[in-house]
């Protein structure tokens, strides 16, 4: 392990995420296991870094965890993978311009304010 590597704290905080979530991502396998020092501690290198703002901009972006396993898998080398990916991303687009029109109608409704009836339709 070389002396560069970031603790779970200077991880987390360089990603905009708390402890918890670099811990929860490492447990379901969406963050690669880091180094250990000699003492025991988790040491992070770049690629974790890269792996973490990765994941945490395609959540921000609203790709479910099992999406975003897959556009990992996708991302290793040597995998031709940008149709692939295309057509994750316009699925993705799709299932968000669904909510978008949903939550139009909705605003519509509000202001006359049969929500509970919209709802049930």
């Amino acid at each position: 392990m070389s002396g560069r590597g970031l603790t779970i704290g200077r991880l987390a905080e360089s990603a905009g995420v708390n402890l918890e979530t670099v811990r929860y991502y490492e447990r379901i396998g969406l963050m690669p296991e880091p180094g250990r020092t000699p003492g025991g501690h988790r040491s992070y290198e770049p690629e974790h870094r890269q792996r973490l703002r990765f994941i945490r901009r395609s959540r921000e972006l609203g790709f479910g965890l099992d999406a975003i396993r897959r556009l990992i898998a996708l991302s290793e080398p040597g995998v031709e993978t940008c149709r692939e990916v295309r057509d994750m991303a316009q699925d993705h687009i799709t299932s968000v311009d669904a909510k978008i029109a949903d939550l139009q109608r909705l605003r519509g409704v509000a202001v006359r304010c049969p929500v509970i009836e919209e709802l049930g339709s």
